[in-house]
């Protein structure tokens, strides 16, 4: 038994940090020093499941064979190993839909990907319904199938017994958080935190609770559901048998909100944009939720001490993910680096027409139209590899630059734009999103900051960390993008965008 000098001596030790960072095509840990410094990381990638056209699914035993195996070789590369490891943080791909038994914490079905546009149908009829503005006023969401909601209803009734099941109290629910965080703690703490909750659109944003009206709508039981705790709180301890040692987990948040802290946006009207599978802009809205008038989301930017932080949110799903369909589904590039020397190259004539619109399953903000499908178009005979792959970074540019002025439609008036996720470091596209938004970008140190935010958070709470304001502190930029393209030609390549937005889609253009 260690004595007190001894106690003090071993809690001196634990200044690390683990975030797990559970994306949709990856799941990675990194684990971060009493500085915020990276001090070791290991990634593993996700495989995708496409059962029919417009399905996402994901394998939950593999993201959580994936999880141990990260967190294993991450803290591996540390010496001391896990005795450093003060807590852990949870950042994960949001609205993604397990439903498990509580018995065993066996999953019932694949997990349901927010990429998924199955229940498409179903949320169609909630709008011809006219429950759209109640669900809006409530969640902050507007009825889509990106949302847990329906994905939850469509497992409850497609998959034989659940309803039955969960009316008995045998199953739970969760986003990928609740579903680690339930088999990390050996099925004892079944909970996620503010952000994920506000993304179920089963979450009432204002009264921080679920919504007993919105549950009937959707027909879900109210015990299948998980306890909604702060961002940086108690979340238990991991199960003695999964690391060698109980571990307190010590934060929860969805990915785009752990990247708002990992970019220190702390401020209203601070900005950030995200580049991962999807792109996501988030701006700090302080305490009072904003209702947009132009069709962006009004969520939870995080929750701490039992104050609520908002933010409104763009939500683009296909950025990266464009890219890699690129390498792995037209073998038109080995890699995601080389897009950069060919997109900047001399064979993507600026003049180029070519537009790609990379709506693979159904076109985000400002447009949600879930039957949207792609096209890549005015295609010639001289049309190469560089010219359609120049196309696809555009349209991550030209997708922010709809969200820019949704915001700005909504009075926001931000000064730059802080960029992150694995696709900012090709300067050219960071370079092309300047000029194309006609504002400064800014890159920082740490481009991973979904994973720097959740250890973040886990230092606030495990005490490795003062407050908010220490962490912003800490940010640093490593490059700012100036905008330098003509009005003219940013135009041209806006005015193409528009007409091949139009082609595909018969909703309203962006404000």
């Amino acid at each position: 038994m260690l004595g007190p000098s001894e106690k003090r001596l071993a809690m001196s030790s634990q200044d690390h940090v683990l975030a797990i960072d559970q994306g949709t095509t990856s799941t990675r840990a990194m684990v971060f020093d009493a500085a915020g410094g990276v001090a070791a990381t290991a990634q593993r990638e996700l495989p995708q499941v496409f059962p029919e056209p417009g399905w996402v699914e994901h394998e939950p035993e593999e993201i959580w064979q994936a999880t141990l195996d990260v967190c294993r070789r991450a803290v591996a590369g540390v010496e001391g190993g896990w005795d450093r490891v003060a807590g852990i943080g949870i950042t994960n791909q949001r609205e993604t839909s397990v439903l498990w038994q509580r018995s065993d914490g066996c999953p019932l079905h694949n997990a349901i990907v927010w990429q998924d546009r199955r229940t498409a149908g179903y949320c169609r009829d909630l709008r011809d319904a006219g429950e759209a503005d109640g669900i809006a006023e409530r969640t902050g969401l507007v009825v889509d199938p990106y949302f847990s909601a329906s994905k939850l209803t469509w497992l409850l009734d497609k998959v034989a017994g659940a309803r039955e099941a969960s009316e008995r109290g045998e199953l739970a629910f969760g986003t990928i958080d609740s579903f680690l965080l339930w088999r990390l703690t050996g099925g004892r703490v079944h909970a996620t935190d503010a952000t994920n909750a506000s993304r179920t659109m089963l979450f009432d944003i204002h009264r921080q609770d679920w919504d007993d009206d919105l549950l009937a709508l959707f027909r879900v039981p109210r015990s299948v559901l998980a306890d909604v705790r702060d961002s940086a709180a108690d979340f238990g301890s991991t199960d003695t048998e999964v690391f060698g040692r109980a571990i307190p987990i010590a934060a929860m948040a969805g990915d785009q909100q752990a990247a708002t802290v990992g970019q220190a946006c702390f401020q209203p009207g601070m900005i950030k944009s995200t580049y991962g599978t999807g792109c996501f802009v988030m701006l700090n809205t302080g305490v009072e939720a904003v209702a947009s008038r132009n069709r962006l989301l009004t969520t939870v930017a995080y929750r701490l001490d039992g104050k609520t932080t908002y933010a409104l949110e763009g939500s683009i799903f296909v950025a990266g993910a464009a890219v890699q369909w690129l390498r792995d589904g037209l073998g038109l590039i080995a890699t995601a680096e080389e897009t950069e020397a060919l997109a900047g190259g001399g064979a993507a004539e600026t003049s180029s027409e070519v537009v790609m619109v990379p709506a693979f399953t159904g076109l985000g903000a400002p447009y949600w139209d879930a039957e949207a499908r792609g096209a890549i178009l005015g295609l010639t005979r001289d049309t190469g590899i560089a010219d359609v792959v120049r196309a696809t970074l555009d349209s991550v540019c030209h997708q922010t630059g709809d969200l820019m002025r949704a915001m700005a439609a909504d009075g926001a008036q931000p000064a730059t734009l802080r960029v992150d996720g694995g696709m900012v470091a090709n300067d050219w596209l960071m370079q092309r999103l300047a000029d194309i938004l006609e504002m400064p970008v800014e890159r920082p140190e740490i481009m991973e900051t979904t994973a720097l935010g959740a250890a973040a958070l886990a230092a606030l709470q495990v005490g490795l960390v003062g407050s908010l304001d220490e962490l912003a502190e800490r940010w640093r930029r490593q490059r700012q993008f100036q905008p330098t393209m003509q009005a003219a030609e940013r135009e041209r390549l806006a005015a193409g965008w528009r007409d091949a937005v139009g082609r595909i889609s018969s909703a309203d253009p962006a404000p």
